[in-house]
């Protein structure tokens, strides 16, 4: 999933995809009694009756939302079977029942957080504060850079990863994690469905639950109760610990009176006070100590084989991220519905890395070898066995809508298979080599140009870039002489491919600096966590930046190697640009949905998830998404009257999409524009402004138009507000002409 450098950056060990700090067994155990102990023979509640799902004939109950982490519905070797390929349970389910988008798109940088809360919330990511991800430097007052997180709870602040203690001494910025485009914190998913009375389960799903012990567990449960101290003694800010195990991971969003979240169940207030419309009075359950025995009240947890649920130093309860497995945390899904939660959101962790014992390493596998083809099968049968137990409990396409997404594609670096032609289900695939190509940027800048400039990076394929400044002016201006040099000699990075045995020139594939991530969707309300620029790479690339010297000869393993591989390995990268990162899939089964099988042309992209689903089971939000209702792979009823009316609510959708997304042709077209404004050199940068000058120019006119498009959208979808075709096809026609210009822009 994602990785720190060790050797430039503070190094979480409670995040997702990151190396676990395996410790030893608590050594606070005195202080666990202290804690309020549930009732772990308490009888479940029974099945909310209060859920007022209002889908258009009635017959959706339940909601199933499973979130993968990288898993492919296109091959990544044409001979070797993809992951859903090698998943038929889970793929005929989806195919036989319902529709899988196969043109689907993720958002920039197309990471793990930036893709999931995209998906979650409907808007981008400028709209909800994580951009760049799984990690992001934030400038400080002096002109530096820390790190923060893109994993924390819904409301909690920025989490600085450098302590204990949390917020650590050093910390300057203290702005939210999931800040929205007014710095407020950003709608919450959970919302329009405990409003309609129903509970909503959250099961790994990002920043619905706790995501760490640094801060969250203060955040939710007070800086002074019992589970902070507990946090405060446990190594805090570390996975694998019983107190990691007691909250993070597992939740339940309650609506108003429901008796899960009760105060004898250890209920606590569940605030959201930036929420349009109001959000309080409302109740949550935080963590599998308290949520399990309210679900499960023969023990502890199991997965769909029978194994106690625990990680990898034996804390029963939240296994770790990487310990997500489709066994585990479809067992917990199944376990909500059975106990009465009709609303689960869940995630599930990659099949292309072996993770060991709940998380305990991080084997990257190449395609078709052994272990990936096992961990494929292993899933598919937790599938074939959710299924039916969900269907002993009536829970069914019948009356149940399931959503299957996934947060972004990858690039897999390494050798070519052995044997040639190998397929991993009948001739398992070999590679000599795995991982990707380790580079230091700073100091390959430095050998290569003489450039001592001091700046960090995100590390990453596209690894954004934060120029320090100084305690007069911490922010760099993008027209800086400093940093324009930077961007020329970044465009023209070369060096000896290791895969290759050749010099690779122009590494960097394409750039964007504040006006082109403005297009992107990728400037937040904090100005203090935005990059500099964005380099996007080739993705055989990983690039970290240190303060060293000279690399030596072009090439030479001080700054450029492919690591040994390890239990600790790394070959799956993502972040960029590249069509194999940005396409995705969703899946769509339930009442209301057309049965196409695969829609391999239909675009869409992860904000689009959102508005379809509420559609189906007939809610709203109290904001307007970025994306839009699927209406093509709907059923004729399914389709709200006022989309009906509006003959050219496809037209205008399709062109939308294309105007506003970030993976969109407008989008695109202008990112190859930027990329020649910041390679350019000529007397006044002279190339640059003009090039610059037209990107702002037309992105302006875009967000202005792109408004007007989906105002018409959303007040036909949730609102009852049908558009005529002469207002559809004026904003089609503005958006064609825009869509020729950004082509026309220089490249």
């Amino acid at each position: 999933m994602f990785k720190f450098s060790p050797k430039v950056q503070e190094s979480p060990q409670d995040v997702r995809g990151t190396i676990l700090k395996v410790v030893g067994v608590l050594a606070i155990v005195g202080l666990l009694v202290a804690l309020p102990t549930p009732d772990a023979t308490a009888v479940p509640p029974p099945a909310t009756s209060g859920c007022r799902l209002e889908s258009p004939k009635g017959g959706i109950q339940h909601v199933i939302y499973i979130q993968f982490d990288n898993t492919h519905f296109r091959r990544d070797n044409p001979n070797v079977p993809s992951d859903l390929e090698q998943m038929p349970h889970l793929l005929n389910f989806i195919t036989d029942n319902g529709t899988l988008m196969a043109n689907d798109h993720t958002a920039l940088i197309s990471h793990t957080a930036t893709g999931i809360l995209t998906s979650l919330t409907g808007v981008y990511p400028d709209r909800m504060g994580q951009p760049v991800s799984n990690s992001f430097r934030y400038f400080t007052p002096a002109g530096g850079t820390r790190t923060g997180v893109s994993f924390a709870y819904w409301t909690a602040p920025l989490f600085d990863p450098a302590g204990p203690p949390f917020p650590p001494a050093g910390q300057t910025d203290f702005t939210l994690t999931m800040i929205n485009e007014n710095g407020k914190v950003a709608p919450a998913p959970w919302v329009p469905y405990t409003r309609a009375g129903c509970d909503f389960g959250a099961v790994g799903t990002a920043n619905t639950i706790l995501e760490n012990t640094g801060i969250d567990i203060a955040t939710v449960f007070g800086p002074t109760s019992a589970e902070a101290l507990q946090a405060a003694l446990d190594h805090p800010g570390t996975a694998a610990t019983q107190t990691f195990a007691d909250f993070v991971g597992i939740g339940i969003h309650c609506a108003q009176g429901s008796a899960i979240c009760s105060a004898a169940n250890h209920g606590r207030p569940d605030p959201l006070t930036d929420e349009p419309g109001g959000y309080s009075d409302y109740q949550g359950l935080f963590g599998a100590r308290y949520v399990n025995p309210v679900i499960n009240a023969g023990g502890p947890m199991t997965d769909l084989d029978g194994n106690t649920i625990q990680d990898a130093n034996g804390h029963i309860g939240f296994p770790g991220f990487d310990g997500m497995v489709a066994t585990v945390s479809l067992s917990w899904v199944a376990q909500m519905q059975e106990a009465g939660i009709p609303i689960t959101y869940a995630y599930i962790s990659d099949a292309h890395d072996g993770h060991g014992t709940a998380g305990n390493i991080h084997f990257a596998y190449g395609p078709g070898e052994a272990g990936y083809v096992q961990q494929l099968q292993d899933y598919d049968q937790a599938f074939q066995k959710f299924f039916d137990r969900l269907a002993a409990h009536g829970i069914d396409k019948s009356n149940t809508l399931f959503v299957f997404t996934v947060d972004e594609g990858d690039h897999f670096a390494g050798d070519a298979p052995t044997p040639a032609g190998c397929d991993g289900v009948f001739t398992p695939c070999n590679y000599a080599r795995v991982g990707e190509i380790n580079a230091d940027l700073r100091r390959m800048v430095l050998t290569q140009f003489g450039d001592s400039t001091v700046f960090s990076v995100h590390s990453d394929d596209a690894p954004t870039v934060y120029v320090n400044g100084t305690s007069a002016q911490p922010l760099r201006d993008q027209t800086d002489p400093i940093v324009r040099q930077l961007e020329r000699e970044m465009s023209q990075l070369s060096s000896l491919n290791p895969y290759t045995g050749l010099i690779e020139n122009n590494i960097m594939v394409a750039m964007a600096d504040h006006t082109a991530m403005k297009t992107l969707h990728m400037i937040t309300a904090d100005p203090m966590r935005t990059p500099t620029f964005t380099p996007f790479a080739d993705p055989d690339w990983f690039f970290f930046a240190t303060g060293g010297p000279t690399c030596g000869t072009p090439g030479t393993a001080a700054c450029v190697l492919i690591p040994a591989r390890t239990s600790q390995s790394f070959a799956w990268n993502h972040g960029d640009i590249q069509d194999e990162i940005a396409s995705t899939w969703v899946g769509y089964v339930g009442k209301g949905v057309e049965h196409i099988g695969v829609d391999d042309t239909t675009w869409s992209d992860h904000t689009d998830v959102r508005p379809t689903m509420l559609n189906l089971v007939g809610l709203k939000d109290d904001y307007v998404h970025d994306g839009r209702v699927m209406s093509e792979i709907l059923l004729g009823y399914a389709r709200p009257k006022a989309m009906k009316q509006s003959t050219s609510f496809v037209a205008l959708a399709q062109i939308y999409k294309q105007l506003n997304a970030p993976f969109g042709e407008f989008a695109m077209a202008t990112l190859k524009a930027s990329t020649k404004a910041l390679a350019s050199n000529d007397a006044g940068d002279a190339t640059y402004n003009s090039i610059e000058g037209q990107i702002q120019s037309l992105t302006s006119q875009r967000d202005a138009l792109a408004a007007q498009m989906v105002g018409l959208l959303n007040g036909a979808e949730f609102n009852g507000q049908a558009f005529s075709d002469a207002q559809a096809q004026s904003l089609i026609g503005q958006g064609q002409a825009l869509l020729n210009q950004a082509n026309g822009l220089p490249h």
